[in-house]
């Protein structure tokens, strides 16, 4: 008994491991995103800082932009610059494999108002949290917050579940109304994102492509997809960004992975109405009468 205890405090230490480092490191990279600056410098300041803090990523650094909701990381060698932008800096730590999953708008744009609602909603979220609640609820007090300051949330985006070398499991964190919904329960580890928007209120995939994720072993015969296979063992079950690889062919080799079903996509989401998007995020741990926040 003495050892199972000590193991559950054992994981719940490197939860809050990954939450500290992922929140010093948020904060010294949301200074850097001004306008003019790179978006490849603060992706690669966010994963190196993470290393140089006893971290790895959890996934690739995401910098999406103003109608982008997610799924957005510079290519290899990108020069893009930040200019007068909404950016959603998304990122994510683990410790041996636990993680935290955290995100912020940064507004170089003039969107306070958009800004505030995704912020609010979820420090509403977070108010509603404990053991017995059901998800449905937490959805609710989500799109109402975000309705009531002149926004709609995005629907089709979600919170999520957390598990060892896991990004996203059940259950589900609604951002709106909906029928029936998950009790949670004390000891849950989840991620609450709401997103808000002044356009449609919906994502759909775009047509950039960074990031990827193995899904399953099977055979592959192509001599660089078997080379870059082994490259990625190095990530587990976590999303890898293109720009991260060294093998040889990478786009070949990558195209045949996921042609096989041996790696998945992730492409870039953008808002359907070509909406300006603002998120919020924090990981929490769910107790009896609350929840702590990992990621504060």
């Amino acid at each position: 008994m003495q050892d199972k205890v000590q193991e559950v405090e054992d994981i719940l230490d490197k939860y809050l491991t990954a939450g500290k480092i992922l929140s010093q490191v948020q904060g010294e990279a949301a200074d850097k995103i001004k306008v003019g600056a790179k978006l490849l410098d603060v992706a690669e300041f966010v994963e190196q800082r993470t290393m140089e803090l006893g971290g790895k990523p959890a996934f690739p650094c995401n910098l999406s932009r103003n109608d982008e909701a997610a799924h957005a990381t510079p290519m290899p060698g990108d020069t893009e610059s930040f200019g007068k932008d909404i950016v959603k800096l998304d990122m994510g730590v683990h410790v041996d494999g636990y993680i935290a999953d955290a995100a912020l708008t940064v507004d170089l744009s003039g969107n306070k108002d958009l800004v505030d609602a995704s912020r609010q909603a979820l420090d509403a979220a977070i108010d509603t949290v404990k053991g017995g609640v059901n998800t449905a609820e937490i959805g609710a007090v989500i799109e109402d917050t975000i309705r009531d300051k002149g926004f709609k949330p995005v629907a089709n985006l979600t919170g999520h579940g957390l598990a060892r070398y896991q990004a996203h499991t059940p259950p589900s964190i609604p951002n709106r109304h909906i029928g029936e919904g998950t009790q949670l329960q004390a000891g849950d580890i989840i991620a609450i994102e709401p997103f808000a928007t002044d356009g449609a209120g919906k994502i759909s995939d775009g047509s950039f492509t960074e990031i990827y994720q193995f899904i399953q072993k099977k055979p592959i015969r192509m001599p660089a997809a078997r080379k870059l296979l082994k490259e990625l063992k190095e990530y587990s079950t976590l999303p890898f960004a293109k720009r991260w690889l060294t093998s040889p062919q990478i786009d070949l080799a990558l195209m045949q992975l996921e042609k096989a079903d041996i790696i998945t996509s992730f492409p870039v989401l953008k808002e359907v109405g070509g909406g300006m998007v603002s998120q919020a995020e924090h990981t929490l741990i769910v107790t009896e009468d609350g929840c702590e926040i990992t990621t504060r």
